[in-house]
């Protein structure tokens, strides 16, 4: 089985490639062969392994690292396809145990994704912070939702997970023509894209913030970005209300 790993880390992201890489390729799939496509615009230590392919990507700013991940990736579709099956990581993720075909889709099933250990079981879906905005196309109305997932990682055949990447480029190409970025980004996209389609769940087991408790084994989790500089250092540049991202719009004219 071949399976394509897909890791963005530009900007000061790039602290996080290294341990990332070490915890993937002794726990992720270990028996597999695994290709990486890394988008960076920053030097990454390929470790002398040839499956691992460097992308360059420019630092677009916040929100665009992340709302554009999607375009990201169909810029090397051809070679995605090549693969049986795809997983995006956040950059902080640390791959803990082993993870192996437990977590792939089952007949039926679309893509592959994690429940988020915020919004877990204990809350009225009502209350998830699904994107409201009727005109954005991340929108999910009040009494619509099911569950909510986390964005920091996605899997699924090669087939079905770039189906999910034109439609959710697509989609956020559409509200960004709007003067609309989402609550959260990429990840309100996800969760209407997921909200009628049979997917996986995975427990916040698999994707745990680092020192969270959960019962049994934490198989992956994100680090904690403040022993890093936090957000604002990784980020190199915070928008911190919509309206400012609105006027950030406007400057890019190439959305």
């Amino acid at each position: 089985m071949k399976t394509g790993i897909l890791y963005i880390c530009t900007g000061n992201y790039v602290i996080f490639w290294d341990d990332f890489y070490l915890s993937c390729e002794k726990n992720f799939f270990p028996e597999d062969e695994r290709d990486y496509f890394v988008f960076t615009d920053g030097n990454i230590n390929t470790y002398d392994n040839p499956k691992v392919k460097v992308i360059y990507q420019k630092k677009l700013g916040w929100p665009f690292d992340t709302l554009k991940r999607f375009e990201m990736f169909l810029s090397v579709e051809d070679d995605l396809k090549k693969m049986d099956y795809l997983f995006f990581f956040n950059a902080n993720i640390i791959v803990n145990k082993r993870v192996d075909g437990e977590i792939l889709p089952e007949a039926g099933q679309e893509l592959t994704v994690a429940l988020h250990p915020d919004h877990y079981m204990s809350e009225s879906v009502d209350k998830y912070p699904y994107e409201r905005n009727p005109e954005s196309f991340a929108c999910i109305p009040v009494g619509a939702g099911k569950f909510y997932v986390q964005g920091c990682f996605i899997g699924g055949s090669s087939e079905n997970f770039l189906k999910m990447c034109k439609q959710l480029h697509e989609n956020t190409e559409k509200d960004l023509k709007n003067n609309i970025i989402a609550l959260w980004h990429d990840e309100s996209h996800l969760n209407k894209y997921v909200l009628d389609k049979n997917v996986k769940l995975l427990t916040p087991n698999y994707i745990c913030p680092e020192g969270r408790k959960f019962p049994g084994e934490i198989y992956m989790y994100t680090r904690k970005k403040k022993k890093y500089g936090g957000h604002k250092k990784l980020r190199g540049e915070l928008i911190k209300n919509n309206s400012v991202k609105s006027k950030i719009l406007k400057l890019f004219k190439w959305i």
